[in-house]
């Protein structure tokens, strides 16, 4: 039988190998690495820079991270009774923002896949007086690709500058669309795609200099800040990240640029 007769069958066979073999990979900031390793990867992340975290949000944004965060507070609607799932909140910036501005009966839960961070967050709880409160926060160790709540249990999902760190996007939103009560409120603050001509190049610059080095300085972990500015190139830009909250059958997808797309605010809802 001649040579190329076999290889007919072996070259589709080899494709299918490949094809497998790309897909039981993903990406951790710009290195290759196999989809098992990711979590425990981002896990380390942050288990590292955890006592500094909202320090180095300070430092990174000038400040700029808390009008952001103001902002995507703002757009929760509130009312009496609310259930909010803050998800990869572990450290509590989001959640006591949202306390703040509760209506009565309104529960929050975090959910973190870190425990390192849930820790700095109960402490914080802890020294702000309310920790165990009635109408304090609960705390869950969880994945947000298996949230560990049940089907249709809250009225808010809200995750801020975690969605990137996930490794199957696609299944995270999904679970966000399975655990939000019909008429449930989606929202994701995230780092995304520059708009503005100019800005663009300079804030290439001051991720790849600037943020290394004060990873280096302050949380003395360089390559975990390197690997944040590589992790938010790799995230989808506006338009494609709302073709995938669409595409998790969550509806009415709007999209609100801040600082001219270092960061932006996707809002869905469960119909």
């Amino acid at each position: 039988m001649p040579l190329e007769a076999p290889l007919r069958y072996v070259r589709p066979a080899m494709r299918k190998i490949g094809q497998k073999l790309k897909h039981d990979t993903t990406h951790f900031g710009f290195e290759n690495i196999p989809r098992s390793e990711k979590s425990e990867r981002v896990r380390d992340v942050f288990s590292s820079v955890a006592s500094n975290y909202d320090l180095m949000n300070d430092l990174m944004s000038f400040g700029v991270h808390r009008f952001w965060k103001s902002v995507f507070v703002e757009m929760i609607t509130r009312r009496p009774n609310l259930r909010v799932l803050d998800v990869a909140g572990g450290t509590g910036d989001i959640a006591f923002r949202i306390q703040t501005k509760a209506r009565p009966g309104t529960r929050i839960t975090i959910c973190d896949i870190n425990a390192e961070m849930l820790t700095v967050g109960r402490k914080r709880a802890l020294d702000r007086g309310i920790l165990g409160r009635e109408d304090g926060v609960r705390w869950v160790c969880g994945d947000a690709e298996a949230i560990p709540v049940p089907d249709a249990s809250f009225d808010v999902y809200a995750i801020a500058f975690g969605m990137r760190n996930v490794t199957n996007i696609p299944a995270a939103l999904s679970e966000a669309r399975r655990i939000l009560r019909p008429g449930g409120q989606f929202l994701c603050l995230e780092f995304s795609r520059v708009v503005l001509p100019i800005l663009d190049q300079l804030y290439d610059r001051y991720s790849f200099s600037v943020l290394p080095w004060l990873g280096k300085r302050v949380a003395r972990n360089e390559s975990a800040y390197r690997y944040l500015a590589e992790s938010i190139r790799k995230f989808p830009d506006q338009g494609h990240y709302a073709n995938l909250i669409g595409a998790a059958g969550l509806d009415q997808v709007c999209v609100r640029n801040l600082s001219g797309g270092i960061a932006a605010i996707h809002s869905a809802r469960r119909i």
